[in-house]
């Protein structure tokens, strides 16, 4: 079964050392998911101050810089995996290094 894992986390301006740091731990996660079969996909989403929301309402289009709804936590990035069950999802969201700092959501995929 196939599940998108969202990775919710405060947007913080890290030093160049930590922000290295980091990369480097999510290098290290996907080459292990890749590895293991269960990785479909990821991609880091840029800042949220670079978000425009698209609505429609009554026929007209809405369009507004910015996020959905203030909140403390974004959605940094996502990866999409494919595993057996619910459990196996979630040991996998367990090691994304930001779930440490963070916030893992593990959504299930509609399947066509």
């Amino acid at each position: 079964m196939r599940y998108a894992l969202l990775i919710c986390q405060d947007e913080v301006e890290l030093e160049p050392e930590a922000m290295s740091e980091r990369l480097a731990a999510f290098n290290v996660f996907q080459e292990e998911m890749a590895e293991r079969g269960v990785l479909l996909d990821g991609q880091r989403l840029r800042p949220i101050a670079t978000a425009t929301t698209v609505r429609v309402r009554n026929g007209d289009l809405v369009v507004a810089d910015g996020p959905f709804a203030e909140t403390k936590e974004q959605i940094a990035g996502f990866f999409l995996v494919d595993c057996k069950d619910l459990d196996e999802a979630i040991e996998v969201a367990s090691k994304i290094p930001s779930a440490s700092w963070g916030t893992i959501e593990v959504r299930p995929i509609w399947e066509r």
